[in-house]
């Protein structure tokens, strides 16, 4: 007997020459920053159209979770720049308890809410969450090797980032 492969999916070229990903740019602005209570807001407009949509589902579009994963560990990794004063660079290293609790469509906005929990030795946790209109429809337990920056121009490319958001670099006591 002979071994065939699998039919190819229709409408997709075989081979598949790469991967469509978008940017990871999940937040939209920085609300508030606040360092005694070591926390920060930030917006999230989900796209009314996207490529991920395609997807996710056909005919019934939705956010995917690992994107409202990745929305809560931006909103923390700024909340860490924040706190550090830009001086080092957080980089994502577990997550734990995430849940989602309801499902986003196209055109929704979300504020995203993030708060240190711990911090020291080049390591920092948070407790992050997504809401729709006051109801959580995600949250998890985020946790950060902070690193020094790799390179000035990376610094710079991150003080820009932040810029771009509207990051409340005043309230973080950043000149």
């Amino acid at each position: 007997s002979t071994i065939s492969s699998p039919p190819s999916p229709p409408d997709l070229p075989c081979p598949l020459r790469a991967m469509k990903l978008e940017y990871f740019q999940m937040i939209t602005r920085g609300e508030a920053f606040d360092p005694d209570l070591k926390m920060l807001s930030a917006t999230a407009d989900v796209p009314a159209a996207s490529p991920v949509f395609e997807g996710h589902f056909p005919g019934y579009p939705l956010l995917p979770g690992v994107l409202m994963i990745e929305s809560m560990a931006q909103t923390s990794g700024w909340l860490i720049l924040g706190l550090n004063k830009l001086t080092a660079v957080p980089f994502l290293i577990q997550v734990e308890k995430a849940k989602m609790r309801d499902f986003v469509p196209p055109s929704t906005p979300l504020a995203v809410y993030a708060e240190l929990v711990a911090d020291g030795s080049g390591y920092a946790a948070t407790k992050a969450r997504i809401e729709r209109d006051c109801m959580k429809v995600a949250e998890a337990e985020i946790r950060f090797a902070v690193k020094a920056f790799p390179d000035p121009a990376f610094a710079k490319m991150v003080r820009e980032w932040g810029e771009r958001l509207a990051f409340p670099f005043a309230q973080a006591g950043i000149a």
